[in-house]
Order: C-alpha cells, then sequence, then structure tokens
C-alpha cells in the first residue's frame, strides 16, 4: 500500500486559469484548481488519496512515491562524439573522470 503523504507534490500558479494548481508527479494527469496555495495542496491530496483507494480497490497497481524508491546512481546519457571528445579533454585537464565532471554540471 503506498503512503499517499510520500508523493511528490507541487502548487504552482497558473496564468492561464488564474489561480493555484497543484500537481502530484507520480500521477501527471491529475490536477486541482484552487485560490490558494494551501488549498491546491489539500485539495490535489485528497484527489490522489481518492485515485489510490480507488486503484487498490480494484486491484490495479499503485505508483510507488518517488521518494519511497530506491536509486542506484547510476544512468547511461549519450552525447554525440564531439561532445565525449570536449568531455574527455575538460576531464583530462583538471585530472578528473567524466563521471565528475558530469557529475559537477548536472548539480549546479
Amino acid at each position: 500500500m503506498a503512503n499517499k503523504d510520500h508523493y511528490t507534490y507541487r502548487v504552482t500558479w497558473s496564468a492561464e486559469d488564474n489561480e493555484y494548481i497543484g500537481l502530484c508527479a507520480e500521477f501527471p494527469s491529475l490536477s486541482w484548481l484552487a485560490d490558494s496555495q494551501p488549498a491546491a495542496l489539500v485539495g490535489i491530496m485528497q484527489v490522489v488519496a481518492d485515485v489510490v483507494a480507488d486503484m487498490e480497490r480494484n486491484g490495479e497497481p499503485v505508483p510507488e512515491p518517488i521518494a519511497d524508491r530506491t536509486y542506484s546512481g547510476k544512468f547511461m546519457v549519450r552525447v554525440p562524439p564531439d561532445t565525449h571528445r570536449a568531455l574527455a579533454i575538460k576531464a583530462a585537464e583538471v585530472g578528473a573522470s567524466i563521471n565528475r565532471i558530469v557529475s559537477e554540471k548536472l548539480a549546479r
């Protein structure tokens, strides 16, 4: 059973709707509009709770919260050969690995 409080919620302003919109990363098709940030957060959390309860009742798989997932720290990125060469040169110049150079750039 997924803990609905562990899902990744976000509230942002929607200029199109002229209201705040509550969103959940694990359920990108769901949203909740409200006139305040707290109301948008409460609304999206309730919608997610209702959807999760419905999915569980129907025996459907429920998305695992991003915060509860285990990550290896590895992912592969394909880059053009010229970019790879430039990264290798940069890494050699500073005495570091390509991985370190890319990790530092991604962290910024």
